[in-house]
């Protein structure tokens, strides 16, 4: 650890935060510390960073937005990345958008509405950031993240910028490339397409009303927490097992939305997990269908 320190207290890699805390990084309000968070400006320290990381063989993850992941109980092991402020801008050329790696996916969404560009509805409701919609291939309402992508600039693991089109990207289910191939999303492009403003204006806001009556908004949570088996949904065969408004320690099975689970105030990563593998038990029991996560799990047990 004191090599660590000494290493990046010498290199230009943007803020340096040593056994920093990350549930207040988390949409889950869940998670133990990081043995070191280093949140870069700009795409030269970025890859300096990873460089420098990969050199001396220290672990990494990246943390978006914070959605989407359960952290540990005991945090994190190595480095955490997040990108800083430098990474959160979007620009508009035509039909293009362009958008940085840390850019919340719902503001581009309403943005490319009010440029009346239509494509991006489906991100209205998905919490993450660019990098991390491009990363998992976010989807909803029958969209997702393959079917508008242009580019995105990668700085791989070995600190190594380059450029990925879509066809370089093996987009599937919630899957990319970089799932297979780990690098950082500096900045996506978008390819996009002129629609009526007030069209586009109206369908985004029945999907924002559809969430307030169907998700627990308010609450603590990392979204879905099980993707949808094919031609069926998680929710559904969660809340057919009998499982909605169960509770482990302080996370509860949302009574709103049972592929939800709820941080109601002082839930554990462990609270979580107990409720995740109960799910899992229980649907197969029920139905034969083994539940694969959505989130990420990160960190040490």
């Amino acid at each position: 650890m004191q090599q660590w320190k000494s290493l990046l207290s010498e290199a230009n890699v943007g803020a340096v935060l040593w056994n920093e805390p990350l549930a207040k990084y988390t949409t889950w309000k869940i998670g133990g510390p990081a043995d070191v968070l280093i949140v870069p400006e700009t795409k030269e320290q970025l890859s300096e960073l990873v460089t420098l990381l990969h050199a001396h063989q220290i672990p990494w993850i990246q943390l978006g937005r914070g959605s989407n992941m359960l952290i540990a109980d005991k945090g994190i092991r190595g480095a955490v990345i997040k990108l800083g402020k430098g990474f959160e801008h979007c620009s508009f050329d035509g039909c293009t958008a362009s958008a940085g790696g840390s850019m919340s996916f719902v503001k581009l969404s309403v943005l490319a509405g009010k440029q009346g560009l239509t494509g991006l509805e489906f991100a209205g409701g998905i919490p993450g950031s660019v990098g991390g919609a491009v990363y998992m291939n976010a989807g909803a309402h029958g969209s997702d993240v393959s079917r508008i992508f242009k580019s995105a600039d990668i700085v791989l693991e070995t600190g190594e910028l380059v450029t990925y089109a879509a066809e370089d990207m093996a987009f599937d289910y919630r899957h990319s490339i970089l799932h297979e191939r780990k690098g950082i999303v500096t900045g996506a492009v978008f390819a996009l397409e002129y629609g009526d403003r007030e069209q586009i204006s109206a369908v985004m806001a029945s999907y924002k009303d559809r969430r307030r009556r169907t998700q627990p908004l308010q609450s603590a949570t990392a979204g879905s927490v099980f993707r949808n088996p094919p031609g069926d949904h998680a929710a559904r065969l969660i809340e057919a097992a009998g499982l909605k408004g169960l509770r482990i320690g302080g996370a509860e099975i949302s009574v709103q939305h049972a592929n939800f689970i709820e941080n109601t105030g002082q839930a554990t990563a462990e609270d979580v997990l107990a409720l995740m593998e109960h799910i899992k038990a229980t649907v197969a029991d029920k139905n034969g269908i083994q539940l694969v996560p959505e989130v990420y799990v990160m960190g040490e047990r």
